[in-house]
């Protein structure tokens, strides 16, 4: 990646979009130190042109940005980095640096009866998976999520096996009104797990992306 610093006077824009949903985050600013510290951690870097030195999203809020990918335009002179976020992308606390919380919840609204049922169960998911994420990072008393949390990684395993194994059965017995009870459940634990592990979905995905690119 060949990203040409000198149009900007040594810095670059850098469009942060969420890897499961598709949502811009925010946008900041790269010198080359902040592109190589981010290739090196993992964790979106950026260089503050008020205060003139490298910063990691969430060095305080604890609020950081996982790189799943990141892309260059056909200009090379900007970024399209998408990332794995564990909290709210904005100092304000919301999702988005472009818009709030009610914004968010009233462009869903009206938004998301335009989807196919099959993108609207791939949007739950995504926010399931955000929830899961914040579960850990805020705990909530009385949290089923927290209560797996607490268990570690060997019981969320556990109860992946044992949902998957329900889900068998009732296919196997042609019972499919229960099956989706248990397949909803193999989903649950099965984002918790990931989650334990540091995993994202979009990670998932982009290995069945790979898998099924056209061979030569």
């Amino acid at each position: 990646m060949t990203i040409d610093f000198n149009k900007g006077e040594g810095l670059v824009p850098a469009i942060i979009q969420n890897a499961a949903t598709g949502k811009v985050l925010m946008l900041g600013y790269m010198n080359q130190e902040a592109f190589e510290q981010t290739e090196k951690t993992g964790l979106v870097t950026f260089f503050s042109r008020s205060t003139k030195r490298l910063w990691t999203k969430g060095e305080t809020s604890g609020n950081t940005l996982k790189v799943v990918k990141m892309e260059l335009d056909c200009d090379q002179d900007t970024l399209l980095i998408l990332v794995n976020p564990t909290g709210p992308a904005c100092h304000r606390n919301t999702e988005t640096c472009f818009d709030v919380e009610e914004a968010n919840d009233s462009y869903h609204k009206k938004n998301f009866s335009s989807f196919t049922p099959t993108q609207q169960a791939l949007q739950f998911i995504a926010q399931l998976e955000q929830t899961i994420k914040d579960r850990r990072q805020n705990p909530v008393e009385g949290s089923y999520t927290n209560f797996l949390f607490n268990k570690g990684i060997n019981k969320i395993a556990q109860k992946v096996g044992e949902e998957a194994v329900e889900v068998v059965i009732d296919a196997v017995a042609g019972q499919t009104e229960t099956m989706k009870g248990e397949a909803a459940d193999l989903l649950f634990h099965l984002l918790v797990l990931l989650e334990t592990t540091g995993t994202s979905l979009a990670e998932v995905v982009q290995v069945l992306k790979e898998r099924h690119r056209p061979r030569d």
